[in-house]
Order: structure tokens, then sequence, then C-alpha cells
């Protein structure tokens, strides 16, 4: 392994990172950039260790939440609360995640037109959103009403579609149910903690064999760039859709989309 191998790894853990909490799909990013460095990814090992880095990210970001949630169940019936409704919201990906993974993986990630056409009608449909919402009526993302947290959970399982967005269908699900923007951000920065920690897990388990001794290093650059760079994004994304609103997001992924599908007509990918 040399220093161009490490320099890949590191950059691609700064696009798993920046990208994995924001409205622009992580999934394709990696996907697109890793054709584009001629990354080589047997098994998708690489792409789901660095993945934890995110998960771990947003889970330090919010330990004192997490700590409060996890003390506080015996005695707290806000806590339970809390556990409950992001326990019913996960349920809905875990469903359709089990039946659905084949199919997305072996047919859905290996298309880049699935990609661009989500990533542009996706665009679209956040302007829309943004445009046309309800107003919202919730303003904490802990207060969430149960049967709107499950509303929210099923709009996730729309992210299995590469070029979606796991945080996009989330966030505005959240929208559309009331949720205002700070509000429906952090709900799904919540619900990513189980989600994700669960399709880790499951990814995990498949690809843990081809997690050979000579590609720790390369692994391990990735899983920190991924950390930090995820760790950095959060709080800043935050503030930055409470004052702006989602609507550069939607026009970076309307610009891609349109571009990745230029790309593909003249056979550049």
């Amino acid at each position: 392994m040399d220093l161009i191998d490490l320099a890949r790894a590191a950059l691609l853990g700064i696009i798993q990172g920046l990208t994995e909490f924001l409205p622009v799909s992580s999934t394709a990013h990696l996907l697109i950039s890793e054709r584009l460095l001629g990354y080589d990814d047997p098994g998708g090992a690489f792409t789901v260790m660095i993945q934890l880095g995110s998960i771990l990210a947003v889970m330090w970001l919010y330990r004192q939440r997490i700590f409060d949630v996890v003390t506080g169940l015996p005695t707290k019936p806000e806590a339970r609360r809390f556990a409950l409704m992001l326990f019913l919201a996960f349920l809905p990906a875990v469903a359709i995640g089990l039946l659905a993974a084949d199919y997305v993986k072996t047919v859905l990630y290996e298309s880049l037109d699935v990609i661009a056409w989500a990533l542009l009608l996706g665009g679209f449909a956040m302007m829309a959103i943004e445009r046309f919402r309800p107003a919202p009526e919730v303003e904490d993302a802990a207060n969430t009403p149960i049967i709107r947290a499950i509303g929210v959970g099923f709009f996730q399982t729309l992210a299995l579609i590469p070029g979606v967005s796991r945080s996009g269908a989330t966030i505005f699900g959240g929208l559309l149910l009331g949720l205002d923007r700070r509000a429906a951000a952090e709900f799904s920065f919540f619900l990513a903690m189980p989600t994700m920690a669960a399709a880790f897990l499951h990814d995990f388990l498949e690809v843990k064999d081809h997690i050979s001794s000579d590609r720790i290093v390369e692994i391990a650059v990735g899983f920190v760039f991924a950390f930090l760079s995820a760790a950095l994004v959060v709080k800043p994304f935050l503030g930055f859709v409470t004052r702006v609103g989602f609507g550069p997001f939607a026009w970076y992924r309307v610009a891609l989309g349109g571009a990745l599908l230029g790309a593909l007509a003249l056979g550049w990918l």
C-alpha cells in the first residue's frame, strides 16, 4: 500500500462523513467517487467500515442525550417514550430492508441511471416540499408524536433506492408531517443511530471475510476521516438549515443528477 492508496482512502472517508447526514445521498457520492478514482472495494468492506465512523460521530455529538435516555429508562417516562418513538420509527426500515436488501445491492446499486434520476427527482421534490409543506407544529424532535415518528420511519425506507438519501427521506418526511426544519433534521440524526448501527451489523457479517490484514490501515484511515468530517458537519448543518432552509441542497441534487445523466449519455461513466 502506498501514499496514493491512503490518500484515496482519506478522501473517500471525508466524502462519506460529509454527505452521510446531509440530504444529498452519501451512497451516491461514494459510488460515483469510487468509480472516478478507480477504487476497488472487494465485497464492499471498506464502504461498510467507514460508515461506522459516521455512526460513531453522531453518537458522540449526542452522547449526553443518549446517556440521559439510557440511564432514565427505569425511572423517567420521557426517556421511555423517546426510546419507544425511535424503536417504532426504526421498524419499517428493518422489515422492508430485509425483504429488499438483495435486490437493492445486486441491481439498484449497479445502476448509475437509477442514482442520477433519484438525485434529480429528489431535488425537485425537496423544492416542492420546502415551498408547500404544512405549517410546522413540532419544534423539538424529542416531542414528535409517535404516529408521526412512525410515518417518518416509512419515509426512511425510500432511502433503499440509491441516490434518494436516508437523511433526505427522513428530513422531508418530517417536514411533511409537521416538524420544523431543525426538529426534522435532528429526528433524522436520532433515527440514524439505530438504523445505521443495524445496517452496519448486517453488512459487516456479510463482508467480514473481505477484511484482510493488508487492508486494515486503509480502512482505518477512511474510518478516522469519516468520523472527523461527520463530527464537523452535523452542528453547522443544523444551524444552516434553520436559517436558510434546504433549497441549496435541492439545487445541488438537481445539478449533480443532471451532470451524471449527461456524463452517462456521453459515455464518460
